[in-house]
Parts: structure tokens; sequence; C-alpha cells
């Protein structure tokens, strides 16, 4: 099983700003990996892990899929959108809308 937090993205690849600090529960340095649930959007942790795993599993793992990923979730998801299944759904279903990187 891959470890998403090594790449293709670090965090000083991430095209947005996130606020600092990590804390409670959530911080994956005291559970390895963020929260498999919910993606919260303002988290770097969360974002990486998740662009990361996203583009890992896609067969194509580059940091272009990656950082299509982070700009497609912070620029086009739907607040409603918010667990990693319907993200990741939503993400395969619009992928082609915006730009020309295919999976």
């Amino acid at each position: 099983m891959a470890d998403h937090r090594l790449g293709p993205l670090k965090r000083s690849d991430l095209q947005f700003h996130y606020p600092p600090g990590a804390s409670g529960d959530d911080n994956p340095a005291l559970r390895g990996t963020p929260d498999n649930d919910m993606l919260n959007r303002t988290e770097w942790y969360e974002m990486l892990y998740f662009v990361n795993k996203f583009a890992n599993t896609s067969g194509n793992s580059s940091a272009i899929i990656a950082k299509k990923t982070e700009r497609l979730i912070k620029k086009h998801l739907p607040a409603d959108i918010r667990s990693h299944a319907n993200v990741t759904k939503w993400l395969l279903e619009n992928w082609m809308k915006y730009g020309d990187a295919p999976l």
C-alpha cells in the first residue's frame, strides 16, 4: 500500500494558501493519515494527502494530476460535496470539463 503522504506533491508544491496548524485528532502526526470520511479543504495536510492519493490511485501518479486535483477542489467542487467518496466521484465525472490533463 502506497504512503500518499510521500508524493507526488509535497507541502511546498500546493498551489493555494492554507491556514497554519493542525490540531486535535485530525493531526496526521498523531494519526498517521488524515480523516478518511470528510475532506477538510482548509487543512493543507488533508488536501495534500487527498490529491496525492487521487493521483496515485488514478494510475498516473504525476504532479500534474495532483495539482489539477487540488485546483478543481478549491475552485470548482460544490461546497456540499464533502465525503472522500463523493469528492472522488465528482472529480472523475468532471475531470475533462476543466482542462486537458487526462487521467
